[in-house]
C-alpha cells in the first residue's frame, strides 16, 4: 500500500464525521419542530437554542471535512 492510498483511506475515514453532523442536525429540528408544535407561545425561546445546536452540530461536521482536506491534501 503506497501513501497516496492511505491517504485516501484515511480522508474517506475523517469524513464519516459529516455524516454524523448530519444525524445531528436532523435531530436539533426535529425537536425544534417538535417542541414549537406542541408550545408554540415558546417559539422565540426555543428558536435560539435550536440554532445554538445547529451551529455546534454544522461545527462539527466542518471540523471532520477540515481534517479529511489536511490528510488528502496536507
Amino acid at each position: 500500500m503506497d501513501l497516496q492510498s492511505a491517504r485516501e483511506i484515511g480522508a474517506g475515514l475523517a469524513a464519516i464525521g459529516v455524516a454524523g453532523a448530519g444525524v445531528g442536525i436532523g435531530s436539533v429540528f426535529a425537536a425544534l419542530v417538535s417542541s414549537i408544535a406542541r408550545n408554540p407561545a415558546s417559539r422565540s425561546h426555543v428558536f435560539g437554542i435550536g440554532m445554538l445546536g445547529f451551529a455546534l452540530s454544522e461545527a462539527t461536521g466542518l471540523f471532520a471535512l477540515l481534517m479529511a482536506f489536511l490528510i488528502l491534501f496536507g
